[in-house]
């Protein structure tokens, strides 16, 4: 199975506008087309319109010509070097490497508009602004959030106080002033965060009416874990059709699974959950100075098998600091840091499976849609 998935062929269908009538299609797409021509890239991307009843689609996508010359095997870690890109802090270059790496995509992203493209790619820009900024603690067991924002209750959560705003309660709360007292998060839990106020932060120029609604929710029950995943986020990408393996678009939340069965049994080591932040980084909550690679994040999980050892009463547990002195010597030695690569660069093993399978996931999530008449966000009571 594993040997099968390294060997898969991919093809690039990028972006699909799908709209009910041909006028709402055309307009949509000369929208799309003016943004992608606003980022220099209107000779690089093939369009294509089709009929699929009841649906009018059109399709963007990166022409083969440069896909091969940016994005190799639809490497899209190195966008920033082949399109010599700056920072995330120029917004024109952030752009051109969310835009280049959704028309890139092997899975099609589809909206049912223009602005929910738009907002989509908005969206992604917080995202990575908000990865960027967390300063987290980590803690599967212990939490804590600003008494101002929120207050605990043991059954519904870190609940909303009352007529406050969520999106300043979550800055609050990811992004604290006193880096010495950052509030303690599971980094699956630190990913909520991050993605949610994103959320919010659109949702607030383009759909009041929900953000009210989820502040109000926010307030009674906390949305989190299996919950959170089935409202906010939409998955693309499966064991049976993978990304190619070096594929990402900044915002992403993406999961690296530990493969070692042993160290896997502790709590907040089955994997590890990040944001990836463009320009080959993805978050690390509790260094934010220190981003991960894709390649360094491959080598801290390899090396958690090494941390892991067994307290007084028997139990299971990581010790950080023999896993960051391990990750130091394999990243000073070549050969080392290669055939670690070599390990773990691989997709993963299905669920409850140990075998040859390396650390990266298959899938990627990004946020549903948001705007006020096409929204397939559904808070429940």
């Amino acid at each position: 199975m594993s040997e099968y998935r390294q060997s898969l062929s991919f093809v690039t269908r990028g972006i699909q506008l799908v709209l009910p009538s041909s006028q709402q299609r055309d307009l949509a797409k000369a929208q799309m087309m003016a943004f992608i021509a606003s980022h220099g890239l209107e000779d690089a991307v093939e369009v294509e319109d089709s009929e699929s009843s009841p649906s009018f689609v059109t399709s963007f996508k990166l022409k083969e010509v440069w896909r091969q010359k940016w994005a190799p095997e639809w490497d899209t870690t190195r966008l920033y070097e082949t399109l010599s890109l700056g920072g995330y802090q120029v917004k024109n270059d952030l752009d051109r490497e969310i835009i280049v790496s959704m028309l890139l995509a092997t899975i099609p992203f589809e909206f049912p508009s223009y602005d929910e493209f738009y907002s989509a790619v908005q969206i992604r820009h917080h995202v990575v602004l908000a990865g960027h900024l967390a300063a987290l603690n980590f803690d599967t067991d212990a939490a804590e959030r600003p008494e101002e924002y929120w207050h605990y209750d043991e059954e519904a959560g870190f609940l909303l106080n009352h007529n406050q705003s969520i999106i300043q309660a979550l800055i609050k709360a990811t992004q604290p002033e006193d880096l010495e007292h950052a509030y303690s998060f599971s980094c699956y839990r630190a990913t909520e965060y991050v993605i949610l106020l994103s959320i919010a932060q659109e949702l607030q120029k383009v759909n009041p009416p929900l953000l009210k609604r989820l502040e109000e929710r926010s307030e009674s029950r906390a949305i989190r874990s299996g919950e959170f995943h089935e409202i906010f986020l939409k998955e693309y990408g499966s064991i049976e059709e993978p990304f190619p393996m070096k594929y990402y678009v900044p915002g992403d939340r993406v999961w690296f699974r530990n493969p070692d069965s042993r160290s896997s049994d502790i709590s907040g080591y089955e994997g590890s959950w990040v944001i990836y932040l463009g320009h080959n980084l993805f978050t690390n909550f509790w260094k934010r100075d220190q981003p991960f690679t894709l390649e360094t994040k491959c080598v801290e999980v390899y090396h958690w098998k090494d941390g892991a050892y067994l307290d007084q009463s028997g139990e299971l547990q990581m010790d950080e600091s023999i896993v960051e002195s391990c990750v130091a010597k394999s990243l000073a030695h070549p050969e080392v840091f290669k055939n670690i690569l070599e390990r773990m660069m691989r997709y993963r093993d299905p669920k409850g499976v140990y075998e040859q399978g390396g650390c990266i996931d298959t899938s990627r999530e990004s946020p549903r849609l948001v705007c006020i008449d096409t929204s397939d966000i559904h808070i429940p009571d």
